[in-house]
């Protein structure tokens, strides 16, 4: 996407695109369930918002929950784009664009942060200060909101069945980790596995680009450092730069490690409540 940055008219037409597919997905579902309901006045779409937990579909949450997950959404944005201004407005990864310009890629990349990843910029200028709250932003789930929203647990009964369920998922809760150990492990395998390449090359290889690709693996995001032969200690002349990722250059265990990650990313909602049983007190 880098050779686009000057194109503002596309980035600002990806930019809502974006932005509906992620995490103003599920606001986006409601208003639309809402003007149907107004237009044809069906019983459907009335039944649809009123008992949006027996649809069964995950996207569709209460009017309560949408609003505070747009509100969220809307607030990462402006955070991270008075932060990105701030702090990369004249840097060298603006060079050759306008203010105009500017104000256009700094937005569209703050808005791909959080989940598509297509960056207009070349990552590996920007700050690191700014790559952290990528990483920040790249980790927390798309439907994160302010508020925390808490439903009524229904009574599962007093029956032994349900005694035993219960025993054996908190046994199972025992073995469960955070996510964010979960991304602590995978961090300390890549830095042992390419530990040579951490040695010989480590203004490329270095824990914050490994730790931002794991991150950005997990979240589904797609951000990448990318690689640059210009920053080796040693020149070499074989090395030639490309448009692949930064885990293109990693080890053939690294890539598999990077595999597993996006697997579980793909799965994370499924150990969201992981890491309880421990007790750091």
């Amino acid at each position: 996407m880098i050779v686009f940055k000057k194109n503002s008219g596309l980035l600002l037409q990806l930019i809502p695109q974006i932005l509906v597919g992620n995490t103003l997905y599920p606001a986006c579902i409601r208003v639309l369930i809402w003007v149907l309901d107004k237009i044809t006045k069906r019983a459907e779409s009335s039944y649809i918002v009123e008992n949006y937990k027996e649809m069964g579909y995950s996207h569709l949450l209460s009017t309560v929950r949408c609003s505070l997950l747009a509100a969220t959404a809307f607030w990462f944005i402006i955070v991270q784009f008075i932060l990105f201004c701030t702090i990369e407005w004249n840097s060298e990864a603006m060079d050759g664009l306008s203010s105009y310009q500017k104000f256009v890629v700094s937005l569209f990349e703050v808005v791909n942060s959080r989940h598509s990843g297509e960056s207009i910029v070349d990552l590996s200028n920007i700050s690191t200060a700014i790559l952290m709250l990528f990483v920040v932003m790249m980790y927390l789930p798309p439907y994160t909101s302010f508020l925390p929203i808490t439903y009524e647990k229904k009574d599962s009964g007093n029956g032994k069945a349900s005694e035993n369920k219960s025993a054996g998922k908190n046994i199972l809760d025992c073995f469960l980790c955070s996510q964010l150990s979960y991304l602590v492990i995978f961090v300390i395998l890549l830095c042992i596995t390419e530990r040579q390449n951490l040695k010989e090359d480590p203004l490329n290889f270095n824990v914050l680009n490994i730790t931002f690709e794991v991150v950005s693996a997990y979240g589904s995001v797609g951000f990448s450092t990318g690689y640059s032969c210009k920053r080796r200690l040693k020149t070499e002349s074989y090395c030639r730069d490309t448009w692949a990722g930064f885990a293109g250059r990693w080890s053939n265990m690294g890539k598999l490690i990077l595999i597993i990650i996006m697997f579980s990313g793909k799965l994370k909602r499924y150990s969201i409540k992981g890491g309880k049983a421990w007790k750091l007190s």
